[in-house]
Formats: C-alpha cells, sequence, structure tokens
C-alpha cells in the first residue's frame, strides 16, 4: 500500500495509556546522565522536563502496513516538547497521537510527516505536548504540497554563545537509555550498527536531546524543571556512547534562547537550531 495523504490525515487519534512509577523517573533520569539526586533520589524527587518524550509514548507504529510507509527509510528530524504543566513523578497517562501535516519534496527527496501527542495526566491536566517530523526518504513524490513546514530556529551568526555547557556520556549510555523504552538494537548491537553504516552502536538521538535539556536548565533555569517550557531541537548526527556533548546556548530576548550541541572530539554537530522558551525567573 502506497502513502496515501489524505487517508492518514482523516485517522483517528492514537490513544495511549502509561502507568509509570518512581523507578521509570529516575531510570529516564539516568539514561541522560543525570546524578543530581533531584532527579535520581526518591526523596524529593523531581522529573526532568524532557521525560515527556518517553511518557504515552505509541510505539513506532509506522511499521504497520495501514500506514502504506517505507519505515526502513524513515529519519527522525526533529523534536520539540512543549509543557503546560510540571510532569508528574509517576501516574497514569493518556496520550493521543495524531498526524498534522505531509509534505511531498519530490520523489528524490522523500516527504515530511509532522505528529504530535498530548500528553495528560488522569484528572484530563494537559500535562505537555510532543511534536515530532520525521523525514519520509523513501515516500516522495505522491504530488502533495511542498511547502509550509516550520523552519527551523535561526542561531545568532554574530556572537559567541552566552553559556557552554559540556557534559560527557558513558560507554554503556545506551544501553541505560534504552530501558526507557527504545529498544532498537541499533544502540546495542554492534552487528545491527554495522549493517546500518555505524562502526559501532550509536546514542538514541533523543537521549542527546535530554542531555542537551541538562544542560538548558543547569544554564539557564537553576536546574528548576518548572522552569523550562519548551525545548525544539533539529537532529543533524548520532553521537557515540562515551562522547561529550558541548551545548552553546545564546539567549535571546523574552525568556528565550537559542542553542546547539557538538559532539566535542569530533567537532561535529549533532543538534542544531535549538530553541527554548522559559518561564520568567
Amino acid at each position: 500500500m502506497a502513502l496515501d495523504p489524505e487517508r492518514l490525515l482523516k485517522l483517528p487519534p492514537l490513544e495511549t495509556r502509561h502507568s509509570f512509577t518512581t523507578r521509570d523517573t529516575i531510570l529516564y533520569a539516568l539514561g541522560v546522565g543525570a546524578d543530581d539526586l533531584r532527579f535520581v533520589y526518591e526523596k524529593d524527587l523531581q522529573a526532568l522536563p524532557t521525560m515527556a518524550v518517553v511518557l504515552a509514548y505509541p510505539g513506532f507504529f509506522w511499521q504497520d502496513p495501514a500506514y502504506g510507509i517505507d519505515w526502513k527509510k524513515i529519519l527522525h528530524g526533529e523534536t520539540s516538547v512543549e509543557l503546560f504543566a510540571t510532569l508528574p513523578t509517576q501516574g497514569d497517562l493518556h496520550g493521543r497521537t495524531t498526524i498534522d501535516a505531509i509534505y511531498d519534496k519530490g520523489a528524490d527527496k522523500g516527504a515530511i510527516v509532522l505528529s504530535s501527542r498530548r500528553i495528560e495526566d488522569s484528572s484530563g491536566t494537559h500535562l505537555a505536548t510532543v511534536r515530532n517530523t520525521l523525514f519520509l526518504r523513501g515516500d516522495g513524490g505522491f504530488g502533495g504540497q511542498s511547502e509550509g513546514a516550520p523552519r527551523p530556529h535561526p542561531l545568532p551568526a554574530d556572537r559567541t554563545p552566552d553559556h557552554v555547557v559540556s557534559l560527557a556520556t558513558t560507554q554503556n549510555q545506551a544501553l541505560i537509555y534504552r530501558l526507557s523504552g527504545d529498544y532498537n538494537p541499533l544502540h546495542a548491537d554492534p552487528a545491527v550498527a554495522q549493517a546500518a553504516g555505524f562502526p559501532r552502536p550509536i546514542l538514541h538521538g533523543l537521549c542527546t536531546y535530554g542531555v542537551a535539556g541538562r544542560a538548558i536548565l543547569a544554564a539557564l533555569c537553576g536546574n528548576d524543571p518548572a522552569r523550562l517550557k519548551r525545548m525544539d531541537v533539529r537532529f543533524s548526527s548520532p553521537v557515540f556512547p562515551g562522547e561529550t556533548i558541548k551545548v552553546e546556548i545564546w539567549r535571546e530576548d523574552g525568556d528565550r534562547a537559542a542553542f546547539r550541541a557538538t559532539a566535542e572530539e569530533r567537532g561535529i554537530v549533532v543538534l542544531n537550531n535549538g530553541y527554548a522558551e522559559l518561564a520568567p525567573s
């Protein structure tokens, strides 16, 4: 079955239920390298805001033939988390995932799909919305609209960053992070990584996102998770476990910031066009 954008846009929301405990909250924090006790110790525990990416997660549903997608050629291009309340450290959650837009970049370039997941707690309180952009490299040329996708946030080109935070990852970082729900063997099995063209397993992109979130919290929020209200990134290149992630941050007007992240040892940009919104201090 070929990609049918009109049908996909009319699909009902994909509903998910998720029960999680303080153990899951601690495990996520350890998976993104946190060692601050407020995030990894049950006494007065707080949830990292970037944990929203694993909450009420519907799984990799694109493998279902009903979607008509060449799922083996999908690339995760961008992620945005918008927070409307402080994340709980345990509880029962409801997720509602929708396909919001599809853009045709041509048979040689593929298609772009925008999706979003609304996360609510058991009382119906809207906690967060997670938005993802996927590049469907094998599904372009269906004759749809090509323009209108959101543009990435520009980085300042005329000044040095206001903050630089370097955070190390460990050799087993991906093995810990995968326990939060993403069991893709690309991040654990050397044979699978080599078949995909990598010399060894790579770090999950959303793990790199979480490490960058820790840098934003430390530099701009005094490590107070309630102050981070939005965080967007574009994934540029993978990180190998054990590398150092250097996050460069530029303050902007109105409690906003731009940022990017680099694999410091290789000098390769791994997250680009980063954007953060903060609650007033």
